[in-house]
């Protein structure tokens, strides 16, 4: 199972080597910069920036549109509420898979030599990536926000994707294992808090009948 769906039968390792073999000094800063942010401790500095943004959109909403203006507001609360709950549980279930599973890191499997690395160099617990994970958890979280909210989001994804095989730390598999982990934990958050919604309102409506 494992060469089928992680080793792509060598593709896995023809894909890590076809972007870590990419060297230049400028790109290690671009990608170790890319690493740092999608680190999970830019959850504060994220959330802190939407929040902000939200408050900025909100009310200039109401002032030119009143008829859109709780809608705004639902729609930022909904995102906020779901980058939250799903930043701690995805944390939750990285923090279990990563040691249950215990995958080799690059260096482990091709030799220290063999590996471009860039930062600090670590050799256990490689899937799924928490640093894709959490490039998923803002860009599928911020989804719902039209515009260049979801092109600067998608960007976001692709470039801390790209880092972490870049600076020698995971392979393209562990990467999209990140991704495929947070989008389905923000699904479920997000259906999760619509159905709590729904029984919010159905709770008021029949106090409101008595």
């Amino acid at each position: 199972m494992k060469e089928i769906f992680y080793d792509w039968g060598g593709a896995n390792i023809w894909l890590f080597h076809l972007v870590n073999d990419l060297r230049a000094g400028w790109l290690d800063q671009v990608m170790l910069l890319g690493t740092a942010a999608g680190d999970h401790t830019s959850f504060v500095p994220i959330l802190s920036l939407l929040m902000l943004a939200a408050m900025f959109t909100v009310p200039r909403t109401y002032a030119m549109q009143p008829e859109q203006g709780e809608q705004t507001a639902n729609l930022w609360l909904g995102v906020l509420a779901v980058f939250a709950v799903g930043y701690w549980l995805d944390g939750a279930l990285l923090g279990w898979l990563k040691p249950l599973l215990d995958f080799p890191r690059p260096p482990l499997i091709l030799g220290e030599v063999n590996v471009h690395v860039v930062g600090e160099l670590k050799l256990h617990h490689s899937f799924p990536s928490g640093h894709s994970s959490f490039a998923m958890l803002v860009c599928a979280s911020l989804w719902p926000l039209a515009g260049w909210w979801r092109v600067g989001s998608v960007l976001f994804l692709l470039w801390v994707g790209l880092s972490r095989i870049s600076v020698g730390a995971h392979f393209p598999a562990d990467v999209l294992g990140g991704f495929a982990l947070s989008f389905l934990v923000v699904q479920a958050v997000r259906y999760a808090l619509a159905m709590l919604v729904v029984a919010a309102v159905k709770s008021s409506e029949t106090r409101f009948r008595f």
